[in-house]
């Protein structure tokens, strides 16, 4: 369990500041290349401090994306919003979509509440708990002009570079997919940028799940029906470009397209 740490006002200021910095790259499309030095996070709980704080300017939230960057590292999270969520074959335009970043996820939509309790939820608890199984693509954006040569936290509190969430049909009978062993390709404009097999980053992604309805509902409130999970990439990051269309398959997973206008 992470350790909470109270923050005083000042700090809790300077770290408003960040989110308002951030929202407003990400607005304009005016990306900067680093926050203000006084008002960068420097830890984890700092990190989601930010990424709550823009959460809040995005209105409803509509799930959580949640990884790990290896098999046995502490998973990562952030909010998802609502209406930054669109179905296969979507189309995503503005200036908004800057990075057009691409990552090829495994999303699970939550079929039932399960609120915040003393007893940890069990794996077995929280899979029964889902409703569907879907291939997703994560849309990466960020108000940094590179997020990956700043410092881990500052983009972490960018929303963890979350610009977009798109879903593919259900897919029947997931619980007998080996995901070890699936293979996923994404294709830019028709053409494979990246195949792989059983690559997600996590290892287990089923992991994640309980993991985030544990140790996340501190923040989270609990996962909640209706909830979108997406549990990290297989792919690493793609960049398309403007008039780019997207199509991932996974071999058993199904399939997920999106446009870029």
């Amino acid at each position: 369990m992470q350790t909470v740490r109270m923050m005083n006002g000042a700090q809790q200021r300077q770290l408003i500041s960040a989110a308002d910095i951030l929202l407003d790259a990400r607005r304009t499309g005016n990306a900067i290349a680093d926050l203000p030095k006084d008002v960068r996070p420097t830890t984890l709980e700092e990190a989601y401090f930010i990424q709550d704080r823009m959460a809040l300017a995005y209105d409803d939230i509509g799930g959580w994306k949640v990884g790990a960057p290896s098999a046995d590292a502490t998973p990562m999270f952030a909010p998802m919003p609502l209406n930054w969520m669109g179905p296969s074959g979507c189309e995503l335009r503005g200036i908004t979509h800057r990075m057009r970043g691409l990552e090829a996820e495994i999303a699970f939509l939550i079929g039932e509440d399960l609120p915040p309790r003393e007893e940890p939820y069990t794996r077995e608890e929280v899979i029964a708990a889902i409703e569907s199984c879907h291939p997703a693509i994560e849309v990466i954006e960020s108000g940094l002009i590179d997020p990956l040569s700043t410092d881990r936290f500052t983009w972490l509190a960018d929303m963890q570079i979350h610009g977009g969430f798109v879903f593919g049909d259900g897919v029947p009978n997931w619980q007998s997919i080996d995901f070890t062993q699936e293979n996923v390709a994404l294709a830019v404009d028709g053409s494979v940028r990246v195949e792989r097999t059983g690559s997600n980053t996590s290892g287990d992604l089923l992991r994640l799940l309980p993991w985030l309805a544990n140790e996340g509902a501190a923040r989270t409130g609990g996962l909640k029906k209706g909830d979108w999970i997406t549990t990290g990439s297989w792919t690493g990051l793609t960049q398309a470009s403007a008039g780019s269309s997207v199509d991932v398959t996974f071999s058993t997973a199904g399939r997920v397209r999106l446009r870029f206008a």
